[in-house]
Protein backbone atom coordinates (compact mmCIF):
# COMPACT_ATOMS: atom_id res chain seq x y z
CA UNK A 1 0.00 0.00 0.00
CA UNK A 2 1.37 3.44 -1.01
CA UNK A 3 1.05 6.09 1.68
CA UNK A 4 -0.28 9.51 0.72
CA UNK A 5 2.20 12.36 0.92
CA UNK A 6 -0.58 14.90 1.52
CA UNK A 7 -0.41 16.74 4.83
CA UNK A 8 -2.93 15.89 7.52
CA UNK A 9 -4.99 19.04 7.02
CA UNK A 10 -7.51 18.11 9.71
CA UNK A 11 -4.70 17.55 12.21
CA UNK A 12 -3.00 20.84 11.31
CA UNK A 13 -6.25 22.79 11.59
CA UNK A 14 -7.08 21.10 14.90
CA UNK A 15 -3.71 21.99 16.39
CA UNK A 16 -4.07 25.61 15.31
CA UNK A 17 -7.50 25.79 16.89
CA UNK A 18 -6.24 24.24 20.13
CA UNK A 19 -2.96 26.16 20.46
CA UNK A 20 -4.47 29.55 19.56
CA UNK A 21 -7.99 29.05 21.00
CA UNK A 22 -9.50 30.09 17.66
CA UNK A 23 -13.15 31.12 17.45
CA UNK A 24 -13.34 30.75 13.65
CA UNK A 25 -12.00 27.76 11.75
CA UNK A 26 -8.82 27.97 9.64
CA UNK A 27 -9.56 27.99 5.92
CA UNK A 28 -7.74 27.61 2.62
CA UNK A 29 -7.92 29.57 -0.63
CA UNK A 30 -6.99 28.33 -4.10
CA UNK A 31 -7.00 29.99 -7.53
CA UNK A 32 -7.93 28.13 -10.73
CA UNK A 33 -7.15 28.86 -14.35
CA UNK A 34 -10.27 26.96 -15.47
CA UNK A 35 -13.74 27.28 -13.94
CA UNK A 36 -14.36 23.59 -14.54
CA UNK A 37 -11.48 22.62 -12.26
CA UNK A 38 -13.01 24.66 -9.45
CA UNK A 39 -16.41 23.07 -10.07
CA UNK A 40 -14.95 19.59 -9.56
CA UNK A 41 -14.04 20.27 -5.92
CA UNK A 42 -16.07 17.89 -3.70
CA UNK A 43 -19.18 19.51 -2.15
CA UNK A 44 -18.40 22.92 -3.63
CA UNK A 45 -21.19 25.49 -3.39
CA UNK A 46 -21.74 28.32 -5.82
CA UNK A 47 -22.98 31.64 -4.33
CA UNK A 48 -26.66 32.36 -4.93
CA UNK A 49 -26.25 36.13 -4.62
CA UNK A 50 -23.65 38.80 -5.32
CA UNK A 51 -21.28 39.27 -2.38
CA UNK A 52 -18.12 40.97 -1.29
CA UNK A 53 -15.22 38.54 -1.04
CA UNK A 54 -15.15 39.34 2.69
CA UNK A 55 -18.62 37.80 3.02
CA UNK A 56 -17.60 34.63 1.20
CA UNK A 57 -14.45 34.22 3.28
CA UNK A 58 -16.65 34.59 6.36
CA UNK A 59 -19.10 31.95 5.12
CA UNK A 60 -16.21 29.49 4.98
CA UNK A 61 -14.52 30.54 8.23
CA UNK A 62 -17.71 30.96 10.29
CA UNK A 63 -20.11 28.49 8.65
CA UNK A 64 -17.72 25.84 7.31
CA UNK A 65 -18.74 26.12 3.66
CA UNK A 66 -16.70 25.17 0.61
CA UNK A 67 -17.34 27.88 -1.98
CA UNK A 68 -16.46 28.26 -5.65
CA UNK A 69 -16.30 31.83 -6.93
CA UNK A 70 -15.98 33.59 -10.27
CA UNK A 71 -15.78 37.30 -11.06
CA UNK A 72 -19.57 37.47 -11.58
CA UNK A 73 -20.17 36.43 -7.95
CA UNK A 74 -18.30 39.47 -6.60
CA UNK A 75 -19.85 42.87 -6.10
CA UNK A 76 -17.17 44.95 -7.81
CA UNK A 77 -13.66 45.28 -9.14
CA UNK A 78 -12.17 46.08 -5.73
CA UNK A 79 -12.84 42.47 -4.66
CA UNK A 80 -11.98 40.97 -8.06
CA UNK A 81 -8.70 42.83 -8.40
CA UNK A 82 -7.13 41.57 -5.17
CA UNK A 83 -7.34 37.91 -6.27
CA UNK A 84 -6.69 38.51 -9.98
CA UNK A 85 -10.23 37.83 -11.22
CA UNK A 86 -10.77 41.25 -12.80
CA UNK A 87 -10.38 44.96 -12.33
CA UNK A 88 -6.91 46.50 -12.46
CA UNK A 89 -7.84 48.63 -15.49
CA UNK A 90 -7.35 52.40 -15.67
CA UNK A 91 -10.65 53.14 -13.94
CA UNK A 92 -9.82 50.79 -11.08
CA UNK A 93 -6.28 52.16 -10.72
CA UNK A 94 -7.65 55.69 -10.47
CA UNK A 95 -9.61 54.78 -7.35
CA UNK A 96 -12.30 57.24 -8.43
CA UNK A 97 -15.00 55.33 -6.56
CA UNK A 98 -13.18 56.05 -3.27
CA UNK A 99 -12.68 59.80 -3.74
CA UNK A 100 -14.70 61.70 -1.16
CA UNK A 101 -15.52 58.43 0.64
CA UNK A 102 -12.14 57.25 1.94
CA UNK A 103 -9.73 59.75 0.40
CA UNK A 104 -9.77 63.51 0.03
CA UNK A 105 -8.40 63.83 -3.49
CA UNK A 106 -8.06 61.72 -6.65
CA UNK A 107 -4.30 61.56 -6.10
CA UNK A 108 -4.84 60.01 -2.66
CA UNK A 109 -7.22 57.37 -4.01
CA UNK A 110 -4.89 56.48 -6.88
CA UNK A 111 -1.96 56.18 -4.47
CA UNK A 112 -4.01 53.79 -2.34
CA UNK A 113 -4.82 51.56 -5.31
CA UNK A 114 -1.16 51.49 -6.34
CA UNK A 115 -0.17 50.47 -2.80
CA UNK A 116 -2.37 47.36 -2.75
CA UNK A 117 -0.93 43.86 -3.12
CA UNK A 118 -2.88 42.12 -5.89
CA UNK A 119 -2.62 38.98 -8.01
CA UNK A 120 -2.04 39.98 -11.65
CA UNK A 121 -5.06 39.47 -13.90
CA UNK A 122 -5.13 37.28 -16.99
CA UNK A 123 -4.27 33.88 -15.52
CA UNK A 124 -7.08 32.89 -13.17
CA UNK A 125 -10.82 32.60 -13.74
CA UNK A 126 -12.04 31.07 -10.48
CA UNK A 127 -11.32 30.87 -6.77
CA UNK A 128 -12.26 28.34 -4.12
CA UNK A 129 -12.42 28.79 -0.35
CA UNK A 130 -12.82 25.84 2.01
CA UNK A 131 -12.17 24.84 5.62
CA UNK A 132 -8.56 23.69 5.89
CA UNK A 133 -9.59 20.55 7.75
CA UNK A 134 -11.71 19.32 4.82
CA UNK A 135 -8.64 18.73 2.63
CA UNK A 136 -10.70 19.62 -0.44
CA UNK A 137 -8.14 22.11 -1.78
CA UNK A 138 -5.20 19.74 -1.35
CA UNK A 139 -3.07 21.77 -1.31
CA UNK A 140 -4.52 25.28 -0.95
CA UNK A 141 -2.49 28.17 -2.31
CA UNK A 142 -2.73 29.88 1.06
CA UNK A 143 -4.19 29.22 4.51
CA UNK A 144 -6.00 31.88 6.52
CA UNK A 145 -7.21 32.27 10.09
CA UNK A 146 -8.65 34.97 12.32
CA UNK A 147 -7.30 35.37 15.85
CA UNK A 148 -6.77 37.88 18.62
CA UNK A 149 -3.61 40.02 18.65
CA UNK A 150 -2.21 37.90 21.48
CA UNK A 151 -2.76 34.68 19.54
CA UNK A 152 -1.16 36.23 16.45
CA UNK A 153 1.94 37.15 18.42
CA UNK A 154 2.17 33.60 19.77
CA UNK A 155 1.85 32.19 16.24
CA UNK A 156 4.62 34.53 15.06
CA UNK A 157 6.75 33.45 18.02
CA UNK A 158 6.26 29.89 16.79
CA UNK A 159 7.38 30.83 13.29
CA UNK A 160 10.49 32.46 14.76
CA UNK A 161 11.47 29.61 17.11
CA UNK A 162 13.78 27.99 14.56
CA UNK A 163 15.40 29.76 11.62
CA UNK A 164 14.61 33.19 13.05
CA UNK A 165 13.59 35.95 10.69
CA UNK A 166 12.09 39.38 11.16
CA UNK A 167 8.64 39.95 9.64
CA UNK A 168 7.64 43.31 8.19
CA UNK A 169 4.07 44.14 7.22
CA UNK A 170 2.34 47.26 6.00
CA UNK A 171 -1.18 48.64 6.33
CA UNK A 172 -2.90 49.79 3.15
CA UNK A 173 -5.94 51.03 5.08
CA UNK A 174 -9.33 50.30 3.56
CA UNK A 175 -9.23 47.19 1.33
CA UNK A 176 -6.98 45.52 3.90
CA UNK A 177 -7.72 42.16 2.26
CA UNK A 178 -4.82 43.24 0.03
CA UNK A 179 -2.60 43.12 3.13
CA UNK A 180 -3.74 39.56 3.90
CA UNK A 181 -4.85 37.21 1.12
CA UNK A 182 -3.75 39.57 -1.65
CA UNK A 183 -0.20 39.83 -0.29
CA UNK A 184 0.08 36.14 0.58
CA UNK A 185 -1.10 35.05 -2.89
CA UNK A 186 1.11 37.58 -4.66
CA UNK A 187 4.32 37.22 -2.62
CA UNK A 188 4.09 33.72 -1.06
CA UNK A 189 4.97 35.28 2.30
CA UNK A 190 3.20 35.21 5.68
CA UNK A 191 0.92 38.25 5.72
CA UNK A 192 -0.73 39.74 8.81
CA UNK A 193 -3.46 42.36 8.51
CA UNK A 194 -5.70 44.58 10.59
CA UNK A 195 -9.07 43.91 8.93
CA UNK A 196 -10.69 47.01 7.50
CA UNK A 197 -14.18 48.53 7.69
CA UNK A 198 -15.52 46.41 4.84
CA UNK A 199 -14.25 43.17 6.37
CA UNK A 200 -15.92 44.07 9.67
CA UNK A 201 -19.17 45.43 8.19
CA UNK A 202 -19.68 42.77 5.50
CA UNK A 203 -17.42 39.94 6.61
CA UNK A 204 -18.46 39.82 10.25
CA UNK A 205 -14.89 40.19 11.54
CA UNK A 206 -14.94 40.87 15.28
CA UNK A 207 -13.41 43.99 16.75
CA UNK A 208 -10.56 42.10 18.46
CA UNK A 209 -9.63 39.92 15.47
CA UNK A 210 -6.68 40.12 13.10
CA UNK A 211 -6.14 38.02 9.98
CA UNK A 212 -3.14 35.89 9.03
CA UNK A 213 -2.73 34.57 5.48
CA UNK A 214 0.26 32.49 4.46
CA UNK A 215 1.40 29.60 2.26
CA UNK A 216 0.34 26.40 4.03
CA UNK A 217 3.88 25.03 4.34
CA UNK A 218 4.52 27.59 7.11
CA UNK A 219 1.84 26.08 9.36
CA UNK A 220 3.75 22.98 10.45
CA UNK A 221 6.81 25.12 11.22
CA UNK A 222 4.75 27.46 13.40
CA UNK A 223 3.03 24.56 15.17
CA UNK A 224 6.37 22.92 15.95
CA UNK A 225 7.61 26.23 17.32
CA UNK A 226 4.54 26.75 19.48
CA UNK A 227 4.88 23.21 20.86
CA UNK A 228 8.47 24.02 21.85
CA UNK A 229 7.36 27.26 23.50
CA UNK A 230 4.60 25.41 25.36
CA UNK A 231 7.17 22.92 26.68
CA UNK A 232 9.01 25.93 28.12
CA UNK A 233 5.84 27.04 29.91
CA UNK A 234 5.06 29.75 27.34
CA UNK A 235 1.46 29.19 26.26
CA UNK A 236 -1.51 31.12 24.92
CA UNK A 237 -3.54 32.69 26.43
CA UNK A 238 -0.79 34.52 28.26
CA UNK A 239 -1.34 34.45 32.06
CA UNK A 240 -1.36 37.87 33.70
CA UNK A 241 1.40 38.27 36.29
CA UNK A 242 0.24 41.51 37.89
CA UNK A 243 1.37 45.05 37.14
CA UNK A 244 2.57 45.75 40.72
CA UNK A 245 4.31 42.45 41.47
CA UNK A 246 8.08 42.08 41.78
CA UNK A 247 8.88 40.74 38.29
CA UNK A 248 12.05 38.85 39.24
CA UNK A 249 10.34 35.69 40.44
CA UNK A 250 8.22 35.45 37.32
CA UNK A 251 11.10 36.07 34.95
CA UNK A 252 13.25 33.53 36.77
CA UNK A 253 10.79 30.79 35.80
CA UNK A 254 11.71 31.31 32.15
CA UNK A 255 15.23 32.72 32.33
CA UNK A 256 16.66 31.07 35.41
CA UNK A 257 19.39 33.13 37.01
CA UNK A 258 19.30 35.75 34.26
CA UNK A 259 15.86 37.40 34.49
CA UNK A 260 17.17 40.61 32.90
CA UNK A 261 17.51 38.76 29.57
CA UNK A 262 13.92 39.66 28.69
CA UNK A 263 14.37 43.41 28.98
Amino acid sequence: MVESSSPNWAGIAGELEQLLKLRAIPIGMKLFEQIGDMERIPKVRRPKAVHTLDQLVAQSARLGRTLGITADDLVGDQCRAVVGLGGQDAAWRSGEHMVGVWYAKPADAAAHQAAMHVVPTGTYRALAISPLASGRLDPPDIALFYATPGAMMYFINGLQWSGYRRFDWSVVGESACADAWGRALATREPSLSIPCFAERRYGGVLDDEMLMALPPEYLSKAIAGMRALAANGLRYPFPQYGIEQDARAGLAVSYGEHPSAAS
